[in-house]
């Protein structure tokens, strides 16, 4: 971000991201718990917000979880799934109802959040779950989001904060100097964004969740099955060392309660308004 910007290290290889994603897309629900979880709660936020979308897009769609309820929320608008993974949007594209598929009004868009392929104006309502952690800038993000949005549109997004995977992040640095785990925007850092790209009554907030894994194989391992691996520019190449390996495990027991290993995540809510010209 202008302000905060992410180290060198930290910057994401967006290569790396999308073969990541596109290899985990077949097994993705399986194994995304979480992902589900944070859209529903989400889309519950739509009850205490009056908007009758006619055009909305949902950036960064994956499978389609978030998508499929949004349909069924707003029985009448066009919607287009977008992702950065071609083989998650084609997954989306199974679980269109067929009703949806004769309307041709569901769309699936292989593209980068980055550099939205929309002309202006284009939507009421923009959304996205769970997306912004894989985006190098969100400044640029912010300011497609703002261009392809209606005046009086409204934009509704979550994404992980910086207190994610810490009990991870933590373990890492005591065994090398390689970047492990992503680095997540602040939620002060993302309201300030909105504002400086010209949102209108920016909201955010943050909720907690902990997850728990048996051992840590169980914990790295869900994460690579949703395609969450290490992208960053800083990660060590190669294969992890048995050593290292016995080393995280020995300093991740540190965190055992009740026979369990928790994974924290920090969720970040926002929303902010389109505001009209001038």
């Amino acid at each position: 971000m202008s302000d905060s910007p992410i180290k060198k290290t930290y910057l994401l290889d967006k290569r790396r991201v999308r073969r990541n994603f596109d290899c985990a897309a077949q097994r993705y629900d399986q194994y995304a718990v979480l992902q589900r979880e944070i859209s529903q709660r989400l889309v519950e936020r739509f009850d205490y917000i009056k908007i009758d979308p006619r055009q909305i897009l949902d950036i960064g769609c994956g499978t389609g979880g978030l998508s499929v309820q949004l349909l069924k929320k707003f029985g009448h608008a066009q919607l287009v799934g977008m992702d950065f993974s071609l083989q998650m949007a084609k997954m989306f594209r199974h679980k269109i109802p067929w009703r949806r598929k004769l309307r041709k009004n569901v769309y699936t868009v292989c593209a980068d959040a980055e550099e939205l392929v929309f002309p202006a104006q284009r939507f009421d309502l923009v959304v996205s779950n769970l997306t912004l952690q894989w985006c190098n800038d969100v400044d640029r993000v912010f300011a497609e989001v703002k261009r392809v949005l209606r005046p009086g549109g409204l934009f509704m997004f979550t994404t992980f904060g910086p207190d994610s995977l810490k009990e991870l992040r933590d373990c890492w640095s005591r065994v090398d100097k390689a970047t492990h785990v992503s680095a997540f925007y602040d939620m002060h850092d993302l309201g300030d964004a909105l504002a400086r790209n010209g949102f209108a009554d920016p909201v955010m907030d943050v909720e907690h969740v902990v997850m728990t894994y048996p051992d840590l194989k169980k914990l790295v391992t869900d994460l690579r099955m949703i395609g969450a691996s290490n992208a960053t520019q800083g990660r060590r190449r190669g294969l992890t060392a048995k050593s290292a390996w016995r080393q995280l495990e020995a300093c991740y027991e540190v965190y055992r309660r009740q026979g369990l290993l928790p994974a924290s995540y920090e969720v970040v809510f926002g929303h902010a308004w389109c505001s009209p010209p001038g």
